[in-house]
């Protein structure tokens, strides 16, 4: 058995963009009251064509890595971490529409070093309004996820929806099924131990995905929310809403599918993607 890698306490930020415009270069300025240490920078782009990604390199500490094509943003991801020497053994990955609330990073760290067997670590993230979004939620058993994929628009207060994102009272540091993706902090071990992002999730579950992975790998997914930032959101999937909802229907199925494998299953699994099908119909229809 190959031993793992042994890295140094180097911190790194793997950022995807697609079309950032000027939320790039807003993330890159709050970033820098993020932590106190030194901070190497990498933006994974697909092609933004926008021209963001090329003038954000020019800064000291921040490398462009251009993908040739949009390769989706698991991929993307992979291909930054990759960039990154031994030295980093912290690696945080996230979406450029992000603004860092000051301490950010220093305080994921110290939630870090409470967890040795934490292999990925999520902060609190807010909406523009304010409102705390459920950034920290199981794992979507099939029940659940049919639950919520059928009633989550129509009655947003299910139980299956409320079990699923795990909606209680105040925000608490625990362990959780997954994270969102569009910022976590990852020991790079961990991130070896899985292979990081399964680049055929174009976009969308490739977080849950990876929390489960990460569990599976016997490493824990841990929601720190004393650390915080705040989500604009939308920016780039904007571009192509119902390209996006397709995308996420299918990574749903994918997800779903790779969990229940053989003919037993093959039934539920063609419910599944003709009702997928039905509601991304409905949802677009007049789009």
């Amino acid at each position: 058995m190959t031993e793992p890698k042994t890295y140094g306490d180097g911190i790194a930020v793997v950022i995807v963009t697609y079309f950032p415009g000027e939320t790039l270069e807003r993330c890159l300025d709050t970033l820098e009251k993020a932590t106190t240490r030194e901070v190497r920078v990498v933006l994974a782009d697909n092609v933004s064509g926008d021209g963001a990604p090329e003038r954000a390199a020019e800064r000291p500490g921040v490398t462009l890595v251009p993908m040739g094509e949009n390769v989706g943003y698991g991929a993307a991801a992979n291909r930054g971490v990759a960039e990154l020497g031994e030295d980093v053994g912290w690696v945080v990955v996230a979406n450029a529409d992000l603004e860092w609330d000051a301490g950010c990073l220093d305080e994921l760290l110290a939630v870090a070093a409470r967890y040795p067997r934490g292999g990925a670590f999520g902060p609190l993230i807010r909406e523009l309004d304010g409102t705390v979004y459920p950034s920290a939620r199981l794992l979507p058993s099939l029940g659940r996820g049919i639950g919520h994929a059928v009633f989550g628009k129509v009655w947003p207060g299910n139980p299956w929806t409320r079990a699923y994102r795990q909606e209680k009272g105040e925000p608490a540091e625990r362990v959780s099924g997954w994270l969102s993706g569009s910022v976590q902090l990852f020991r790079r071990q961990a991130w070896d131990s899985t292979g990081g992002f399964d680049p055929r999730y174009f976009m969308y579950f490739e977080d849950v995905d990876l929390g489960d992975r990460i569990t599976r790998a016997g490493w824990q997914n841990v929601y720190a929310p004393s650390a915080s930032v705040m989500h604009l959101g939308g920016h780039a999937t904007s571009r192509a809403p119902a390209k996006m909802l397709a995308a996420h229907h299918e990574s749903a199925y994918r997800y779903l599918a790779d969990r229940h494998r053989g003919l037993a299953w093959k039934p539920v699994l063609a419910a599944i993607r003709l009702g997928l099908a039905v509601r991304l119909k409905l949802e677009t229809r007049g789009g």
